[in-house]
């Protein structure tokens, strides 16, 4: 990283702490009676999923972009008269009517499609994990602070009341001071442990395979990497880390109000530089926060020994574990957050006749109408990039861990792996000819 760079990412680390009523945008917003032209980049999968939101709202929708007509077919059925792009880089140039973008590609395309909308003054709506490299993800916090547009990642759970009411059990010190974390998902559900194939079947004639690819390396097509298994792939994706981890993450990185980590190791079966591992276990240890203590935070994914990879069964107290969720021990009693269900609080015993504390983090009116009602001069979404940029960097932290293969100290301000030199190279990837940020 050059000089200019350092000066440029680092000089917003320490921005984007969450707090009540975070600020509102300032870039171009709509009046509340007015629709929002939106743009999706992605139709296909969770695109169709995003894109069927905002037009359920009442909001228009102008341009549609994809790589793969198949992807694309529903979504143009739907909307005829929207105007249909493959590279997202010309429907962003064209799209002068564009209000706000939702961006629900690959991983490894998110940043690049982001950062452009943002520098062009789109809202952007993108879906988790916001980047695949740590320092694309210092871009795009710096980008959406400069920019003052409206950002949201889709992590939908955070816009949820029953979300913030676990932060609110955490932070009014039901359980007392937390140093432990646990948190795990049944994920993959696709492909990990592979080596790259050698056979180069012919590309579909709906798809654009050089535009998928997009800013990573080049390579023949394969059907092994599309529509959905590219998850596992690390030039494509982050694993069951970045499919997850902002997810079953959230509740735990804001109720202990959770930055950057101090250091970062896995242990792991299958990974081969190519794809993401059969299982791995992540340990995450953060510093002191104030009058918080330090916390170990350890993440289990995939299979082990033919078994989920799961906690010390000691640790549920009896109760069965989840196939997503977390557990927040602490000094006077654990969480157990069943991933968009309801919580239990630990020993049940103790906890007989527990009422929650009274509201301290605004209600809102759902995930996306959130990132709506921000792009019509409402409050800033909950997840706006000032804080899923951070929670972002922690997942893809965990990445770097399973490729690491040994425990890595973290200086977070200047994203420098100070015990892995070759570490480095991953923080920061190059990306093909036509794709910058």
């Amino acid at each position: 990283m050059n000089r200019r760079d350092f000066i440029r990412v680092t000089t917003v680390a320490g921005l984007g702490v969450w707090v009540s009523g975070r600020q509102a945008a300032f870039g171009a917003t709509k009046s509340p009676n007015e629709k929002l032209n939106v743009a999706s980049i992605g139709c296909g999968g969770m695109g169709w999923a995003d894109l069927t939101q905002f037009a359920d709202a009442g909001e228009n929708i102008v341009a549609l972009c994809d790589v793969d007509d198949e992807r694309a077919a529903e979504a143009y059925k739907r909307f005829p008269n929207a105007r249909r792009y493959k590279d997202f880089r010309k429907l962003l140039e064209e799209g002068k009517d564009i209000d706000a973008v939702h961006i629900s590609t690959p991983d490894h395309v998110h940043a690049v499609a982001a950062v452009m909308a943002m520098r062009l003054g789109k809202h952007v709506y993108c879906q988790k994990p916001l980047t695949r490299t740590v320092y694309e993800a210092r871009v795009l916090l710096e980008t959406a602070e400069r920019t003052k547009v409206v950002t949201q990642m889709g992590n939908q759970q955070h816009g949820s009341n029953e979300l913030r009411q676990k932060v609110e059990i955490i932070q009014s010190g039901a359980i007392g001071p937390v140093r432990e974390v646990h948190v795990w998902t049944d994920r993959p559900i696709w492909p990990q442990g592979l080596t790259r194939p050698t056979d180069t079947p012919a590309v579909p004639a709906t798809l654009d395979w050089n535009l998928w690819l997009g800013p990573a390396p080049e390579r023949p097509y394969h059907p092994c990497y599309v529509p959905f298994s590219w998850r596992g792939w690390w030039d494509f994706g982050s694993g069951a880390l970045g499919d997850m981890g902002c997810h079953i993450m959230d509740m735990p990185y804001w109720g202990l109000k959770l930055e950057y980590p101090v250091s970062f190791e896995a242990e792991s079966e299958g990974f081969n530089g190519e794809t993401f591992p059969n299982w791995s276990t992540v340990t995450y240890e953060f510093p002191a926060r104030g009058d918080l203590p330090p916390v170990k935070l350890v993440w289990y994914d995939g299979k082990k020994d033919g078994k989920p990879n799961l906690p010390p069964a000691e640790l549920f107290q009896g109760q069965p574990a989840p196939s997503n969720g977390s557990l927040l021990i602490g000094e006077k009693g654990t969480l157990l957050d069943i991933y968009g269900a309801p919580y239990k609080l630990l020993p049940e015993k103790d906890f007989e006749g527990y009422e929650p504390p009274a509201p301290t983090i605004a209600r809102g009116p759902g995930h996306y109408q959130e990132f709506i009602q921000a792009c019509k001069g409402g409050p800033a979404p909950l997840s706006q990039f000032s804080y899923s940029a951070k929670l972002t960097e922690t997942v893809i932290l965990g990445c770097l861990a399973i490729r690491a293969g040994q425990k890595v100290k973290w200086f977070a301000p200047n994203m420098k792996p100070y015990s892995l030199k070759e570490a480095e190279a991953w923080v920061r990837e190059p990306m093909r000819p036509g794709y910058s940020l």
